[in-house]
């Protein structure tokens, strides 16, 4: 696994490059995500989700992310979403890598990241996120990461056009919270 991958805040201009990689990975993506409109994979469709997203990071509810390759390149997409505060202090995780780069350690580097930038940046109590019940390569990729499976949530999210159970999975930040606490007894 990478030791850091990076993942940058996504932008505006990234419309372009990223409808051209989702209408590329089209058929790869399908298994796993909702039913899209045509428009999804346009850069007009990518500039409307994207200028959605900003407005939720602006709001304090989400981080929208880009994975880059080795090569500065739009290699997928990385979301902290649903950023809740008070007692619950927790938000869910959310992404995906184009098929020509899969295998190379991109998501579960990228997953690391992300695991630092909401416990670390965001203090965040609890990293959630879900996968369909076959979707083992994923789940290899959360628990490298220390999730682990809480539960199976039936019918969970309509996924390829069909309600489908997925496997609930967290993490929590008791490594960061632990060296918080340690510090306030110090004082």
């Amino acid at each position: 696994m990478p030791s850091t991958i990076p993942l940058r805040l996504l932008r505006a201009d990234d419309a372009g490059p990223l409808a051209e990689l989702l209408s590329d990975n089209r058929a790869f993506l399908a298994p796993w995500e909702p039913l899209r409109d045509d428009d999804f994979s346009t850069a007009e469709g990518q500039r409307d989700a994207i200028a959605r997203a900003l407005d939720a990071h602006a709001a304090g509810a989400g981080v929208p992310l880009v994975i880059l390759d080795a090569e500065g390149g739009i290699a997928g997409r990385l979301d902290i979403n649903g950023i809740t505060r008070g007692a619950l202090q927790s938000a869910s995780l959310s992404y995906w890598v184009a098929a020509d780069r899969n295998g190379r350690g991109l998501a579960t580097g990228a997953v690391a990241e992300a695991k630092q930038i909401a416990f670390a940046e965001l203090g965040l109590h609890r990293l959630q996120a879900e996968t369909l019940l076959h979707n083992t390569a994923s789940q290899r990729v959360l628990k490298k990461n220390g999730f682990t499976p809480y539960g199976v949530a039936p019918q969970y999210l309509k996924i390829a056009g069909e309600w489908q159970d997925h496997v609930l999975y967290q993490v929590l930040n008791e490594e960061h919270e632990e060296h918080e606490e340690h510090e306030e007894h110090e004082e």
